[in-house]
């Protein structure tokens, strides 16, 4: 298992990062939301790092803190559709990375109020870059509605990570999520040296 998150790890680290996003062939609305969160690196590994510290948090978090993220990053959509300006968008998000990766390595506890203002914090970031990014001839409808979904599928993607991973023993699940958010904050700040 531990050689298969890091061949997985390996692969998203392959991915561009979102800044890279140039747009996708001649697709509009909902395909070109669609495939904007699953085309960058950042974005991915963001999204998968909620939904596996969502399953280590346990309880009502495994639902309630991606559906935070998913809120809050509709919001920052609209944000960027309307044009609004929001500094340091492209840092937040790679410190996204970086801070969800570290509390996934150390299996950081909240109070599940806690973790959903603290994903839905840098959730905006990641839909202000999907709002802002929209293409003109694009219904802004549908192209949330693609990004939503994407995200929502990176959140599954992330959840059913970690509940593979709490059905490992104790002690190689510990060591498997301390590999991944390890991964995930190094990929982070990867990303920051990048942006800076």
């Amino acid at each position: 298992m531990l050689r298969l998150s890091c061949l997985v790890l390996l692969t998203l680290l392959m991915l561009t990062p979102a800044s890279a996003h140039t747009g996708v062939s001649d697709t509009t609305g909902f395909a070109h939301g669609f495939v904007h969160p699953v085309g960058g690196i950042d974005h991915v590994l963001a999204m998968v790092a909620v939904g596996l510290f969502a399953v280590l948090l346990g309880g009502h978090a495994r639902w309630l803190v991606p559906a935070s993220f998913v809120a809050m990053m509709a919001v920052g959509g609209a944000l960027g559709m309307a044009g609004v300006s929001i500094p340091f968008v492209e840092i937040g998000i790679g410190l996204s990375v970086v801070v969800l990766g570290v509390a996934v390595a150390l299996h950081l506890d909240m109070r599940v109020a806690a973790a959903m203002a603290f994903v839905g914090f840098f959730a905006i970031f990641h839909g202000y870059t999907h709002g802002a990014e929209m293409p003109d001839t694009a219904s802004g409808f549908d192209y949330g509605l693609g990004f939503v979904l994407a995200t929502a599928l990176l959140h599954v993607s992330g959840i059913g990570l970690g509940l593979v991973i709490k059905r490992m023993s104790e002690l190689r699940g510990w060591r498997a999520a301390q590999v991944a958010g390890v991964g995930m904050a190094l990929a982070g700040f990867a990303i920051l040296t990048h942006i800076i």
